[in-house]
């Protein structure tokens, strides 16, 4: 899967949005559109193993996550393809006010679902090869790495996920843990009961040589 998150926002809020992976990168999206600037821009952003594709244009922005292995033509591609269905679409029309999130989201969403499917298993190669040329031409498309744009409060609102996995794993090893130190403490008892019976069970054996097996060594 090349397309995992694509959405068209107005400045930071979220018009509409399809996500086609199952975690959930909403935190780490909404982080890098709040620092967009207001100019018209396009860059890719880099976090982990996924890139962050946008353009920003007439006051909205398309967006799209990508793994690394899409590169950057075929994402920039497919937000190509978006923006011209979005501003040939009636939301556009309507989108000249501030708009609640998710305002368009039963209208745009399943476009943008539906491109996302088309760009993850046949994407037109005839547009991919037009903007491979475009993007050749252009001159203010940057890569940029998340973090050198996250203050640290930041850094660590968007590493909750990797840590809420670490916490799930690390209970999961404290359980482990638990289960094997109690096996081996009653291994270790049962040891040492044994030690014990066989010490015991010896000195009766030496005892015996001398007191007969009763034991009465004071009997004449």
């Amino acid at each position: 899967m090349s397309l995992i998150h694509a959405l068209v926002a107005q400045g930071s809020t979220i018009l509409a949005e399809h996500q086609a992976g199952k975690r959930d990168f909403s935190q780490a999206t909404q982080t890098i559109l709040s620092k967009i600037p207001p100019n018209n821009s396009k860059l890719t952003y880099v976090w982990e193993q996924y890139l962050f594709h946008y353009i920003s244009e007439g006051g909205f922005t398309y967006l799209v996550m990508a793994d690394d292995s899409a590169g950057r033509r075929m994402p920039f591609t497919f937000l190509g393809e978006l923006q011209r269905k979005f501003l040939s679409s009636p939301s556009a029309s309507t989108s000249s006010t501030s708009l609640p999130p998710h305002a368009l989201q039963s209208t745009l969403g399943p476009i943008i679902s539906q491109l996302v499917y088309t760009y993850n298993t046949s994407p037109p190669t005839d547009d991919i090869s037009r903007a491979q040329s475009e993007l050749a031409q252009v001159k203010d498309i940057m890569v940029q790495n998340v973090e050198q744009i996250l203050s640290r409060g930041e850094r660590i609102e968007l590493l909750v996920d990797k840590t809420d996995t670490m916490a799930s794993q690390a209970t999961a090893f404290r359980r482990g843990a638990r289960t094997v130190r109690r096996q081996m403490w009653w291994k270790n008892k049962r040891v040492l009961g044994l030690g014990i019976l066989v010490a015991l069970v010896i000195l009766w054996m030496i005892m015996a040589q001398f007191c007969g097996a009763a034991l009465r060594c004071g009997a004449k």
